[in-house]
Order: C-alpha cells, then structure tokens, then sequence
C-alpha cells in the first residue's frame, strides 16, 4: 500500500514535473537543430522519455505543469553560443544530479526506480553522442586565445605608461593585433598544411578568429575611457583578461569534461605575470630615453 505524500514531498515532485517537461522541451529543439542522424534519433528518444517521466509524477501530482520559459531560452541561447556539447553536457550533469535526487524516493514511489535507471542510461546516451566539429579544434582556439593573451596584455600593459593617452595605447593596439592576427593564422595554417591536415585552413580561421576576438576585447576599454584614465583602462583589460581566461577554460571544462581550476591558474598566471613585465619595461624604456608625450 502507497503512503500518502506529504505536502513536501508533492512539491517536491512538482519540482521534478517541471524538470521533466522543460527537459522534454530543450531535447526536441536539439534535436530540430541535429544534423547527424543518429544524435537527432537520441535526443528524439530521450525527449520522449523525458515526457514518460512527467507523466509519472503527474498521477500522483493530480497537476499539469508548463516548462519553465526561461530555462529553454538560456539553454537554447547557450546552444547556439556555446555549440551542442556544452549545452549537453550541462544536461548530462543535471541528469546525474536528478538521479541521486529521485533514489531518495524509492520508498514513497517504487517507479522512481525506472526514472533513475532512464536517468543513468542518458548520461551514456549522451556522452557517447559527443562529436562537434568545433571541439575537433579546441587546440587551434587555445593557440589563438593563449597568444593573444600573453603578446596582447604585455603590450598593452608596457604601452599605458609608456604612452600615457588610451586613444594611442588603443590605436597601436588595433595595429598590433589585427597584424598579429594575420600573422598566427597564416603562421597555423602553414603548420598544419606541413603536418599534412586537410582541414589546415579551417584549423587557421578558428586560430585566427580566436586571437581576433581576444584582441576587440582587449583592446575596448582604451576606447571606452577619455584620454586621461589610462589607469582605470589598464585595470579594465586586466580585469578583462580574467573574465576571458575564466570563460574559455569553463567552456573547454564542461565541453571536454577537463578540470578547471589548475587550467584557470596556469593561463591567469602567465598571463598577469607578463602584464606585470612588460608593465616595468615600459615604465624602464620611458624614464631611459626620457620620452614625454
């Protein structure tokens, strides 16, 4: 004989109603959006489960629930940011993290074990669906990005005080970058072409692009601020340099399923360490040669 939910335990399920639909929701638009066969018929059938799901907390909800609005539209907006893997695998977490949830169950509702087994057969489902393109060129983005990161910080760092005026830290900036830009993807696509890769172009436009991106947003803040807060640009960038290294190396922990923290600490560390250099040599260079401008 069932015993009869209490008021906690009915919200809880509710709760988890919710999940099952939005769940549902976020699956099928992935799977609109799957090229590959395969993948789309996984996402297709755990969509579908997911609805199997609901209904099984619903019998005993005695409710119909809607799926939660925003959480589609910020998963779906990380899908086409961040590409599918990275939305997957957040989901694959949730999965895992739902699994242990519903075990606490068991004794309540005896079906909670078939949602728990479903649960855990998703999380294999999905890593095994695991094979986008742009993770095949993780190593050209960390090549872009990381360049960018160290060249761009210490030039940008040794020009401030050097320069004194954040529309000519800016300007040189833009020059060096934009050159440097041309310079590492040509540089990565005559690499990749010596090691014989066909994909030796495509490898370059995602090195490239990577370094380009990271220099606009280096470089922004000497056009935000008047001539004269060179300081607070200086600091904008650094902090701007944090937020892109703790971005990149989120994206590439959750995608690749890699550990985070000692990435985050190795990539900030060479970076802020060749701000702080270069940051000495420009101050160095301008008392040396006695330039005022």
């Amino acid at each position: 004989m069932e015993r009869p939910l209490t008021e906690e335990t009915r919200r809880l399920l509710l709760s988890y109603q919710r999940a099952e639909v939005t769940d549902h929701v976020i699956y099928s638009r992935m799977a609109k959006g799957e090229k590959d066969p395969r993948n789309r018929a996984v996402l297709e059938r755990i969509a579908a489960e997911e609805v199997d799901h609901a209904s099984i907390w619903q019998k005993y909800t005695g409710q119909r629930v809607q799926p939660s609005r925003w959480r589609v539209f910020w998963y779906g907006l990380l899908s086409w940011l961040m590409g599918y893997t990275f939305v997957i695998r957040l989901l694959e977490k949730g999965e895992y993290t739902t699994g242990k949830n519903y075990s606490r169950l068991l004794e309540v509702i005896p079906e909670a074990a078939k949602i728990i087994e479903d649960e855990q057969r998703h999380e294999e489902q999905l890593a095994e669906m695991l094979d986008e393109e742009r993770l095949q060129y993780v190593g050209a983005m960390v090549l872009g990005l990381n360049d960018a990161l160290v060249e761009l910080t210490g030039v940008l760092a040794g020009l401030t005080f050097a320069l004194a005026n954040t529309q000519l830290v800016a300007l040189s900036g833009i020059i060096t970058g934009v050159s440097a830009t041309l310079s590492m993807a040509s540089s990565n696509y005559l690499a990749e072409r010596a090691e014989g890769n066909p994909n030796a172009f495509k490898s370059s436009l995602y090195t490239g692009g990577a370094y380009l991106v990271t220099v606009v947003l280096m470089v922004l803040p000497y056009l935000l601020f008047p001539k004269t807060a060179y300081v607070t640009a200086l600091a904008t960038m650094l902090l701007m340099v944090i937020l892109i290294i703790f971005f990149f190396n989120y994206y590439i922990s959750v995608a690749k399923d890699l550990p985070f923290g000692k990435r985050f600490a190795e990539m900030a560390g060479i970076s802020l360490g060749v701000a702080l250099i270069s940051f000495g040599i420009g101050l160095a260079v301008k008392a040396l040669l006695g330039i005022d401008i």
